[in-house]
């Protein structure tokens, strides 16, 4: 198997699903990163444990949305003096432990049923951002 899953597209890894809430002051909500069904080069299906293992260790994720109060000075509102780290869209690196995550159910246009995992964090939290293919990065291991 290749670094990057080509088998599995961007919408797959991120799929459009409503989260259901939306951030308030200085928090950005992140879509994780989706785990999709894995076989092995020999053929075998990996447990679930280790697929459940995957999707909660993750720390790749898709910004959706941003709070009022992210990247601004609490006080008066100014922006950072070194700007906004990340924009809705951008893929990021963010802590495996933290965050508040929920997942939602969902199903696609082709019947395909999955799971969106998404995680509310702190404007500060955020790691870095991913400036290459998110598919690529195997954080968790």
């Amino acid at each position: 198997m290749s670094s990057i899953d080509i088998e599995q597209t961007l919408l797959e890894a991120f799929p459009e699903v409503d989260p259901l809430m939306a951030p308030y002051g200085a928090r950005v909500l992140v879509q994780m990163r989706a785990v999709k069904e894995r076989i092995t080069d020999a053929g075998l299906l990996l447990p679930e444990e280790t697929r459940e293992a995957e999707k909660w260790n993750t720390m790749i994720g898709k910004v959706i949305a941003i709070g009022p109060l992210a990247f601004k000075k609490r006080d008066t509102m100014e922006p950072w003096p070194e700007g906004s780290w990340a924009s809705e869209g951008d893929y990021v690196r963010v802590p495996k432990w933290g965050g508040d995550r929920w997942e939602i159910d969902f199903e696609d246009a082709n019947g395909a049923k999955g799971h969106a995992l998404f995680t509310f964090f702190n404007d500060h939290e955020l790691i870095g951002k991913v400036t290459g293919d998110p598919r690529a990065i195997k954080a968790f291991i």
